[in-house]
């Protein structure tokens, strides 16, 4: 899972993607600072 992590200025948003493709798609519209990491964990709400 590839987890992208955008922070803005008191908070921040996170956002699960399966590919890269799809993760890499969403970096590249962004213009605030983020983060781009990849797990192999599952979260479970």
């Amino acid at each position: 899972m590839w987890v992208l992590t955008i922070f803005e200025q008191n908070s921040y948003r996170i956002f699960e993607f399966e590919t890269k493709e799809e993760a890499v798609t969403v970096l590249g519209k962004i213009e605030s600072p983020a983060i781009l990491s990849y797990t192999n964990l599952t979260l479970v709400a």
